[in-house]
């Protein structure tokens, strides 16, 4: 995408439609980002429910804050050596015309740099969860803003900006599999290989404390998704955006039943968290795709990621790395299973005539695919593990020890998530009063 020109006479003019939808569309993905904390939150043992919410919530401070003043301009400013965009006159955003409108679109600056606000919010928030229980909060809020400077803005340029070398080259990346999942997923892995794994790790329980929250954040991140991968359009009036909209519905569904299948014949049951899981893992998958493929190809999406995905949860306890809540296997692998799958399933009908290798298009996407997956992939996790080592060496990432095993949320928040000093039985809960109850309490308080 190109930077803003003023109104000509042959330019597209205002739609209040497409603007409405933009921002009921941004207003989704913005909900994303606490459906996000919710799913992550639950995933955690009860002692670190609360730092897992703040790492997600943090980011909607501090990414905010940098988008403003330099992050969209970094990311959709003019080109220069299609790595980086610049525009000064964004710097602040203090010099965008209130009806001036995004290049080519009938939608204001202010609502595309909005609507790209979120996405940017909510992508390091996907990285906290591989962190779970062991991060100071003061160095993943550092972290995050070094992070979305030197990684997410010059990726996003890569990828969406007019001029970024991936955008020229023809890499397709509808909503974000790149420059948001794959970029999570990979800088995730580095810095975990950096600070190592949680106290207990493959040696005492770390069941999810409440399989209700992860499925409140499931259900709340699939219904944000459809402004997220819908709303990537930037209207409707190709009916583009429908298609992207019933994929999503498509993939994600077909994700679902082929990651309990696969988990049924695994391991013997249909689990709460595979079905939240394997959800996430096709809205992943089809946030690159889903504007390239029918829903047939939708379908096939979602059945492969599913199943690679669930599959790929189990790699950290062969290999070793501690990857808390799987981000690397959902995330990384959804968003790898989704961009290269274009290569075979683009059926040339939906948001550009490219077709894939099962419709005649032979191998050339795949190739340019390849190219931005490996890139993206690559650069990410290399400069994520460099920040990770220089801030671990510095003010150090990691909780002490004893913290981590007493519990990140008392020692970073001086807060715990349920509060049960109050809980008690019989009398304690009661209308009862007298000596029975007086005799009930003092039992309840010793």
């Amino acid at each position: 995408m190109a930077p803003a020109i003023t109104l000509a006479a042959d330019a597209p003019t205002l739609s209040s439609a497409n603007t409405g939808f933009m921002l009921i569309c941004s207003a989704l993905v913005m909900l994303m980002t606490p459906g996000l904390a919710f799913f992550y939150g639950g995933m955690v043992r009860v002692k670190s429910t609360l730092n897992m919410l703040m790492m997600s919530f943090i980011s909607l401070g501090i990414v905010t804050i940098l988008w403003v003043l330099y992050g969209f301009s970094l990311a959709f400013g003019t080109d220069s050596g299609s790595l980086i965009g610049w525009n000064s006159d964004w710097v602040g955003l203090s010099n965008i015309g209130l009806t001036e409108l995004w290049d080519g679109y009938t939608i204001p600056v202010f609502v595309f740099l909005v609507f790209q606000l979120m996405f940017a919010i909510i992508t390091p928030a996907l990285i906290s969860g591989a962190l779970a229980d062991r991060v100071k909060f003061s160095a993943w809020a550092l972290f995050i803003t070094l992070w979305v400077t030197i990684v997410y803005f010059p990726v996003a340029h890569w990828v969406w900006g007019a001029g970024g070398w991936a955008f020229e080259l023809g890499v397709i990346d509808f909503a974000g599999g790149t420059a948001v999942h794959i970029n999570a997923g990979a800088a995730a892995l580095g810095v975990i290989l950096v600070i190592g794994k949680r106290v207990g790790f493959k040696k005492d329980p770390m069941r999810p404390h409440s399989l209700p929250l992860v499925m409140l954040g499931a259900g709340l991140l699939w219904f944000g998704w459809f402004g997220f991968n819908a709303g990537s359009w930037l209207g409707n009036d190709d009916g583009v955006g429908a298609l992207m909209f019933v994929n999503t519905q498509v993939a994600t569904a077909a994700a679902m039943l082929a990651w309990l299948i696969y988990e049924k014949i695994r391991h013997g049951a249909f689990t709460t968290l595979g079905a939240a899981s394997g959800a996430v893992a096709g809205l992943v998958a089809i946030t690159p795709s889903g504007g390239a493929v029918s829903p047939l190809g939708a379908i096939a999406v979602g059945v492969i990621a599913g199943v690679l995905c669930a599959m790929a949860v189990g790699l950290k306890y062969k290999f070793g790395y501690d990857d808390s809540l799987d981000v690397v296997g959902v995330h990384l692998v959804g968003g790898v299973v989704g961009s290269l799958l274009i290569g075979f399933f683009a059926s040339g009908k939906g948001q550009s005539e490219v077709q894939g290798l099962f419709y005649g298009g032979g191998l050339d996407q795949f190739w340019k695919q390849c190219a931005g997956v490996f890139a993206v992939l690559g650069y990410s996790l290399v400069v994520s593990a460099i920040l990770a080592f220089l801030l671990d060496r510095t003010i150090g990432m990691r909780v002490p020890e004893d913290d981590e095993v007493a519990g990140i949320d008392q020692a970073e928040h001086a807060e715990t998530a349920y509060d049960f000093s109050g809980a008690g039985g019989g009398a304690a809960r009661s209308n009862i009063t007298g000596p029975v109850a007086d005799s009930a309490s003092k039992k309840v308080d010793a």
